[in-house]
């Protein structure tokens, strides 16, 4: 009993993925070609295949999103292909009217294009002429729907010649709002489609797409702007399956700028993919011999890639990759990945050398300038094999660096807890070897975390001196810009990261504080029981444990406890009337310190002391203003004249008043030992 199908439940049951909504033009395009070449043979020159994008008639406009600029276009409704091929034949005909037919089976075909064809139209008209087995030509009118399926109609009238007009009608929405829109678009889908076709001995029909507004597009002319200039062909075998390599290199253009792969079924592209990066050094352009730029791009094919397409075409029925043992030894999309990725590697092994140098040259340079705390890792990074592209991001660079620096690093501790495993008992041959080997592994790490301490300076004081500039207008930052990079403001000690202070600026002893607090009134400042809203920009404490080693001068130990206050002004500020006088602001300070019960940051008392140390830092510009004060306070000019110094007797206290150049200049001296160690400049 013979079994019945149900055209309606099948297209139902086929699957056309939104992305790929011009797949039913492209099968008709492909028929069209496949009818030519029928014909024609190795004269496929002789072939036309003409598209036609149909619009709406009336005035509706597409308002899907569109670029800035473009003028919306008319929707579209349908497509016609028109070829001069050899007809619906009588044995087209019965394989168009057979589902899954295999008529076609030698060329790949599926017999489920015409499903397509419903699956986003309303239906299909075709108009056809052939040339029956004497000669005669005969013609062929009928109408294809889900509806009514195949519905013959009387031959058509002045026919002239062989050849096909499938009209593809009523572009269902899903479909028409997820297609491409115009005709450069459309017709590079057609192109990429079928790009075999042109690549392939004897070449293609000449191929046509044109819009109802008169706009066409010529495929040879898209290939022939497509600069390609050399062509590749090799045949690799994988698992015992034969898969054929044809590669080009396309002129470089803003279109053309990744290296892809295109994965082929039945002389016909079925997907594709970024390949950049995924072979050392193989990235947006390459050079060839006579430093032309070239974007490369690589179609595969084979009869197991044949036979393996799904029956839409949109993938194949492979898994990614085989774990383990399997008793099918078939090759999955993986192991043909890597089979392809080896012989690109070797056909393009000049071109992905330079670039691959110049991706060296490009990591070396943003590590000695930008990143040097990877310089004593640099050795194991490129062991890692880290290709790089050239133009890549400094954001990206870095990521790449940090991501190989962590694996580094996890591959060391691992190789620490193993050595030290075996330090216990009678150790193995080699020990000493991968102890020491281990050891300069760490000592690479320790200089790398130096090396980063030391560029965070350099990076801090050019953030400093670009604060003390005049902007455009002539103006300074305020002083809260230089006081959070000094030191968080409005924040103690306890609550920021030893990372978030940078008074080492000022002096490398404030590194070292019991407390600090910052732009707090005295009235929130845990060591002191003063009541007073006055905030200090910066003060510290610290205490000397009384056991631990400290300098002495004749006979005399430093007291516990000393007290450092910061004063910042806006650079280049000579207001007379702004407040008090900052060297009387920071005397103050410091005797409300004093005289306050002041406490260890863990809530200690310390012991009492009438006159601790106090160090006072003004960081002020030497304006007309700032110079009378500390004349008046009879503090000393420094040899630079940047700044002036002194002790004052009543107060116990000694003060310093710099200016922002002189704060950067006195830093940069400090370190620079440091930053000429890293090759980082100075200033």
């Amino acid at each position: 009993m013979a079994l019945r199908t149900s055209l309606a439940g099948r297209v139902q049951n086929t699957t056309l993925p939104k992305t790929h909504a011009l797949l039913p033009l492209l099968e008709a395009v492909v028929n069209g070609i496949q009818a030519i070449d029928a014909r024609y043979g190795d004269d496929v020159e002789r072939g036309s295949l003409r598209v036609r994008i149909r619009r709406e008639p009336q005035d509706a406009l597409d308002l899907s999103p569109a670029a800035p600029g473009r003028v919306p276009l008319k929707p579209i409704i349908g497509f016609s292909v028109e070829d001069n091929g050899v007809g619906f034949t009588p044995d087209n005909m019965a394989s168009f009217e057979t589902l899954d037919s295999d008529f076609k089976a030698g060329l790949g075909c599926r017999g489920v294009g015409r499903l397509l064809w419903l699956k986003a139209f309303d239906r299909v008209e075709v108009r056809s002429a052939y040339c029956d087995d004497d000669g005669s030509l005969q013609g062929r009118q009928f109408k294809f729907s889900v509806t009514r399926e195949v519905e013959q109609d009387a031959a058509p009238e002045g026919i002239t010649d062989a050849g096909s007009v499938v009209s593809l009608t009523g572009f269902k929405q899903t479909y028409q709002q997820s297609a491409a829109k115009t005709v450069e678009a459309i017709a590079r889908e057609v192109f990429e489609h079928c790009i075999w076709y042109f690549l392939r001995p004897g070449g293609a029909p000449d191929v046509i797409v044109s819009d109802d507004d008169g706009d066409s597009i010529s495929l040879r002319e898209l290939l022939d702007d497509s600069g390609y200039s050399e062509t590749t062909r090799a045949t690799i075998d994988i698992k015992g399956e034969k898969f054929d390599l044809l590669g080009l290199r396309l002129k470089s253009s803003v279109r053309n700028s990744s290296p892809r792969l295109h994965w082929c079924a039945a002389n016909r592209v079925v997907k594709d993919e970024s390949i950049a990066g995924k072979v050392p050094g193989l990235y947006g352009r390459l050079r060839d011999e006579a430093s032309t730029e070239f974007t490369y791009v690589c179609y595969l094919s084979s009869k197991f890639l044949d036979d393996h397409v799904r029956s839409d075409r949109t993938d194949f029925d492979l898994p990614e990759r085989v774990p383990g043992e399997t008793l099918i030894d078939e090759p999955s999309l993986d192991d043909i990945r890597k089979g392809v990725f080896a012989e690109i590697a070797r056909s393009l092994a000049e071109p992905l050398a330079s670039a691959q140098q110049a991706g060296r040259e490009r990591m070396h340079q943003y590590i000695s300038t930008k990143a040097p705390k990877y310089r004593p890792l640099i050795n194991r990074i490129e062991s890692l094999g880290l290709a790089i592209d050239p133009s890549i991001k400094d954001q990206d660079l870095e990521l790449e660096l940090h991501r190989c620096s962590q694996k580094i690093e996890a591959d060391v501790l691992a190789e620490g807890q193993a050595v030290f495993a075996e330090s216990d008992g009678d150790r193995p041959e080699g020990y000493e070897e991968r102890l020491a080997k281990y050891l300069e592994t760490v000592k690479e790490f320790n200089q790398s975390d130096l090396a980063n301490y030391v560029f965070r300076r350099r990076t801090t004081l050019d953030i400093l001196d670009k604060l003390i500039q005049a902007d455009d207008d002539g103006k300074y930052a305020r002083e809260e810009s230089i006081h959070e990079l000094l030191f968080p403001m409005r924040k103690e000690s306890a609550e920021v990261g030893a990372d978030a202070s940078n008074l080492w600026i000022l002096d490398e002893r404030l590194v070292f504080h019991d407390f600090l607090a910052s732009d707090k009134p005295f009235k929130t400042i845990s060591i002191t029981d003063d009541d007073s809203m006055k905030r200090p920009d910066v003060l510290t404490t610290r205490v000397i444990e009384p056991d631990s080693p400290v300098l002495t001068a004749e006979g005399k130990k430093l007291p516990l406890q000393s007290i450092v206050v910061v004063e910042l002004k806006r650079p280049m500020r000579d207001d007379a009337a702004e407040g008090k006088n900052p060297i009387e602001q920071c005397l103050d300070y410091v005797a409300r310190v004093r005289a306050g019960v002041a406490k260890t940051a863990t809530g200690r008392p310390i012991p009492s002391a009438d006159d601790p140390p106090a160090f006072c830092y003004i960081i002020a510009d030497l304006t007309p203003t700032m110079v009378s004060r500390c004349k008046l306070s009879g503090l000393t000019m420094t040899h630079d004249g940047m700044g002036y110094f002194g002790f004052i007797e009543p107060y116990k206290a000694y003060i310093e008043v710099m200016s922002f150049d002189r704060l950067v200049n006195a830093a940069t001296e400090r370190n620079r030992a440091f930053f000429d160690k890293l090759g980082l400049p100075s200033s």
